[in-house]
C-alpha cells in the first residue's frame, strides 16, 4: 500500500517526545502501539494496556499490561517497558505531552504485567489521556528513534524523513483481524495538487489533505472514494501574547473581529468545515460552549478595539505556509483583504513547507497553524492552553484557568462540569492568543483497490491507524 501523504519534513524522528506531524505519526503507528486506542466510537479501548480500574476520586489507578506480547526484536512486552516508555515524558523530559502528564505523582510496578499510577488530582479521563499520540511503546531502555523496535503490525525497513519510509508485515502480530497488507510505502508529497495528481495516476493508492476545490471533482472518477470526516481539527492564527503589539488584549480582539470566517470557508474549504470562535473545542463535544456569543466579522467592531489601545492602524506579520493546513495560504491573503477596513495592515509571508513547524510555528510572534484535536476537552484544554504545557503555542498562560481546568478534571456532576468547561472556553475566546477561525472536515481519498477505509472521531487515516486497517482487493 502506498500513502501519498502531507505532513512529513526532513527533521522527522520517531522520537515520541519530539512527533509533531502526520506522517511521522502514522509510520509510528505502524511500527509501535499505543497504550490505549481511540476506536471509531470516540470511546478508550485497550491496546497494550488492557484492562484499568480506579478508586473513587479517580487519583489511584490500576493498569493490566497485555501478557504474550513481543517486539519485533523477540523481547516480550512488559510492565517495565510500560513505565519506561511513561517515562519518556515526565520529569526532564522535551516531550510535548509533558503537560499531559503532570498530575502524575508515582507510576510503580506491581508485577510483571500491572502497574499502578498515582495523581495528584483526581482525573476521570485518565484512560483517555494516555491515547494521546505521543505514547508509543518501545522496550525498557530504547533510545534508537531512526529505527524504532516496537510492538506493531510492521518492521521499519527504510526511513528517509522528509522523503519516504517502508515497512514490512511481521508475521506474528498480536492484533487479530489487523496488518493486512505485505508492505507500506509512504511517500512525502507536501504540494496538494502533486498528492491528488499521483492518486489519480495511480502511483500511490491513499492520500492526505485534500483540496476542498478539487475534492467533489475527484470524488466523480470511477473507482476512487472521498472520506470527509467532521472532527476536531481546527486551523489557528496565533499570536505570541508576550510580544509586541499583540500582549494587548485589545489588538487581540481587533485581530479577532477583522477575520471573515464565513468567506474563509466558504472560499478556501468550499463549505467542507464550520465556523470557530477562537476557542478549540468542536461542536461534536459534549462541553461545546454552544451559548458563548460569535466572534462575527465587524471592521468597526475591529478598529474600536484598535483604538482602545491607543492605535488608528495596526501593522503585522503573518508567517504562513500550506503545510500549517491546506488552503492556510488562500486563508490568509483573505485574512489580508477583510483586515484592511478595520485598520489592519496585514503582511503575509509564505515560509517553506519543509521544517515549518520546527522554524516557524512557536518561533514568529504572528504564525499560521492547526490541532488535530483530542478525544476529550480535558486534553484538548491541557496539552494547548495550560500555562506549562510544551506547546501552549501563544503563551498565554493564566492561573485561573489552570486551577478551574484541574477542578474540572474531578467535577462528578456533568452540569457543573460543563459550566466549568463554559468558562474556560469563554476564557480563551475573550482573552487567549488564538484566532481560531473554523474547524476543518478532514478530507482524504483512496484507489480503487483500498478496501476498509472509513472516517474517525480523531484524525484523518482512520486516526492515523489506516495502515494496520485496511487492505487491497486482489
Amino acid at each position: 500500500m502506498r500513502l501519498g501523504m502531507s505532513g512529513g519534513a526532513t527533521s522527522d524522528s520517531l522520537d515520541p517526545r519530539t512527533i509533531t506531524d502526520w506522517v511521522p505519526v502514522n509510520l509510528a503507528y505502524q511500527v509501535m502501539n499505543g497504550f490505549i486506542e481511540i476506536d471509531e466510537h470516540n470511546q478508550a479501548v485497550p491496546e497494550l494496556l488492557e484492562r484499568w480500574d480506579a478508586k473513587p476520586g479517580f487519583a489511584e489507578w490500576v493498569f493490566d499490561v497485555r501478557k504474550g506480547v513481543t517486539f519485533s526484536n523477540g523481547k516480550t512486552l512488559d510492565a517495565d517497558d510500560i513505565i519506561y516508555s511513561l517515562n519518556l515524558h515526565r520529569g526532564d523530559t522535551k516531550s510535548a505531552a509533558k503537560a499531559t502528564l503532570e498530575d502524575i505523582v508515582d507510576i510503580r510496578k506491581l508485577g510483571p504485567n500491572q502497574i499502578g499510577i498515582t495523581l495528584s488530582n483526581g482525573n476521570v479521563d485518565l484512560p483517555y489521556l494516555l491515547a494521546d499520540y505521543h505514547f508509543f511503546v518501545v522496550p525498557n531502555g530504547w533510545s534508537d528513534w531512526m529505527k524504532p523496535v516496537g510492538t506493531g503490525g510492521y518492521i521499519l525497513d527504510v526511513f528517509e524523513p522528509g522523503i519516504r519510509s517502508i515497512t514490512r508485515k511481521r508475521s506474528d502480530y498480536w492484533k487479530p483481524g489487523r496488518a493486512h497488507v505485505d508492505a507500506i510505502e509512504i511517500r512525502c508529497i507536501a504540494d496538494t495538487t502533486a498528492r491528488t495528481n499521483a492518486l489519480i495516476s495511480g502511483q500511490v493508492d491513499v492520500i492526505n489533505r485534500m483540496d476542498a476545490r478539487t475534492v467533489d471533482l475527484v470524488a466523480r472518477r470511477p473507482g476512487l472514494q472521498v472520506i470527509r470526516n467532521a472532527a476536531g481539527q481546527h486551523a489557528t492564527f496565533l499570536m505570541n501574547v508576550t510580544d509586541k503589539p499583540y500582549d494587548d488584549n485589545n489588538v487581540r480582539l481587533a485581530l479577532k473581529y477583522g477575520i471573515d470566517r464565513q468567506k474563509i470557508i466558504d472560499t478556501v474549504l468550499h463549505g467542507y468545515g464550520v465556523i470557530g470562535n477562537d476557542h478549540p473545542i468542536p461542536r461534536s463535544s459534549p462541553f461545546f460552549a454552544a451559548d458563548l456569543p460569535q466572534h462575527a466579522y465587524d471592521p468597526d467592531k475591529a478598529r474600536f478595539h484598535l483604538k482602545q489601545a491607543g492605535l488608528s492602524s495596526l501593522p503585522v506579520t503573518l508567517a504562513v505556509s500550506d503545510a500549517a493546513f491546506t488552503g492556510a495560504t488562500d486563508a490568509a491573503l483573505l485574512y489580508q483583504e477583510a483586515g484592511k477596513p478595520a485598520g489592519i495592515d496585514m503582511t503575509v509571508e509564505r515560509k517553506s513547507a519543509d521544517g515549518y513547524f520546527g522554524s516557524v510555528w512557536m518561533k514568529a510572534p504572528f504564525c499560521a497553524s492547526y490541532w488535530g484535536g483530542r478525544p476529550t476537552a480535558d486534553g484538548m484544554l491541557t496539552i494547548a492552553y495550560k500555562s506549562d504545557a510544551a506547546w501552549n503555542e501563544t503563551f498565554w498562560k493564566r492561573p485561573a484557568f489552570d486551577r478551574i481546568l484541574l477542578a474540572a478534571r474531578t467535577e462528578a456532576d456533568v452540569g457543573k462540569r460543563k459550566a466549568m468547561y463554559f468558562d474556560l472556553q469563554k476564557m480563551i475566546s475573550d482573552d487567549g492568543g488564538a484566532v481560531i477561525p473554523m474547524f476543518i472536515d478532514y478530507l482524504e481519498a483512496g484507489g480503487p483497490k483500498v478496501r476498509g477505509m472509513g472516517p474517525h472521531p480523531l484524525f484523518d487515516l482512520m486516526g492515523q491507524r489506516i495502515g494496520e486497517k485496511v487492505w487491497l482487493a486482489s
